[in-house]
């Protein structure tokens, strides 16, 4: 049974920084793309980045240089660090993970989710 956990989430001034992390566990990933989505109050999820193992990277425009993903494949981890926060990216920032090697920006391309975790940033 695949269980992802997110962390890091809380509450943060605009031009502050967060940094997420999500460990996965029951089935290793490290084949396969681990990514975040988010989703605002009244708002579809939305596609935020995702790392394949090899280390190839995709963003969603508006966090491009603002955002960095990586990941620790012996930890199973994968992090998501979030500078110059904006209010506009207050949402609930959910782990997705497939192990597929090609990076997916839409929500059915991922077979496993977290619960999500809480930002918030404040004007």
């Amino acid at each position: 049974q695949v269980q992802l956990v997110e962390s890091g989430g809380g509450l943060v001034q605009a031009g502050g920084s967060l940094k997420l992390s999500c460990a996965a566990s029951g089935r290793t990933f490290s084949s396969g793309v681990m990514g975040w989505f988010r989703q605002a109050p009244d708002k579809e999820r939305e596609f935020v980045a995702a790392i394949r193992r090899s280390g190839g990277r995709s963003y969603r425009d508006s966090v491009k240089g603002r955002f960095t993903i990586s990941r620790d494949n012996a930890k199973n981890t994968v992090y998501l660090q979030m500078n110059s926060l904006k209010p506009e990216d207050t949402a609930i920032y959910y782990c997705a993970a497939d192990f597929g090697l090609r990076i997916g920006v839409n929500e059915y391309e991922y077979d496993y989710w977290g619960q999500g975790t809480q930002v918030t940033v404040s004007s």
